[in-house]
């Protein structure tokens, strides 16, 4: 689009002498200056993805978790795959405690899905999400912002709910078959500064998970995972984390 602002003087310049002339000048540079700024808006439109991965996996562990009947008042591990992944009840040596991670979920799809956690009125919620979200590039102060309002919700609409928010896992992309795609430490790293001051914020206690679970280069500790963005089942990193939240009087 033209910039009437820029329009010579130098051939005609008592053509813009008259009043009519100067009037017809000034509405064309504002017409221009207006939709100059108007293109510079910020759109309301996402530019990120916000349906969680893997949805029929979504659906199913949802349809799942339907099915079972629990008895209100027990800890839950609210999360994605990490969650998901862990055997709690055995881990814990506690049979009432109750798993609602789920493989592929973001931050988005837990607040879809948070009325059914709350609705159980846990006595405690461990809560670890996000990673996936930066897989999705999803920018971590919007990653923050959705964990923020998952706090405010389980406060609202379970009160009496203790809730230990949980930093992300560092990933190590050395580590054969890593996803690619999560190869985005920086990110993880400025997810975690940000939970770190909500945690200050919101005064509910954080478990910091990559303090626990990263090397002196900062990434997942290679021993503790088969495709460095998981923990092993079958390894030692869910026992450790478990000990960890016991330690710290936790559980």
């Amino acid at each position: 689009m033209a910039d009437f602002r820029y329009i010579s003087f130098q051939k005609s310049p008592k053509m813009f002498a008259s009043t009519p002339a100067r009037i017809l000048l000034t509405c064309l540079v504002w017409t221009c200056d207006i939709a100059a700024a108007q293109s510079q808006q910020v759109t309301n439109q996402r530019l990120f993805d916000t349906i969680p991965f893997i949805p029929d996996h979504h659906a199913r562990r949802l349809a799942q978790f339907a099915s079972e009947t629990i008895v209100p008042g027990r800890v839950i591990f609210l999360g994605n795959s990490i969650t998901e992944m862990g055997d709690w009840k055995r881990l814990t040596g506690d049979s009432t405690v109750v798993n609602r991670g789920i493989g592929g979920d973001i931050t988005f799809g837990m607040l879809q899905r948070l009325s059914l956690v709350t609705a159980l009125r846990p006595s405690k919620i461990f809560l670890l999400i996000g990673i996936n979200d930066i897989g999705k590039d999803i920018p971590p102060p919007v990653i923050a912002d959705n964990i923020s309002r998952i706090i405010d919700r389980i406060r609202t609409e379970s009160p009496g709910t203790v809730i230990v928010l949980q930093t992300l896992l560092p990933v190590n992309p050395a580590v054969n078959q890593f996803p690619q795609h999560y190869d985005k430490n920086d990110k993880v790293l400025e997810v975690n500064k940000l939970l770190r001051a909500l945690a200050k914020e919101k005064q509910v206690p954080l478990a910091d998970l990559h303090a626990l679970f990263r090397n002196k280069q900062g990434l997942l500790r290679p021993e503790l995972t088969g495709d460095g963005l998981h923990l092993d089942p079958n390894g030692n990193g869910y026992r450790i984390w478990v000990e960890h939240l016991r330690v710290k009087g936790w559980l």
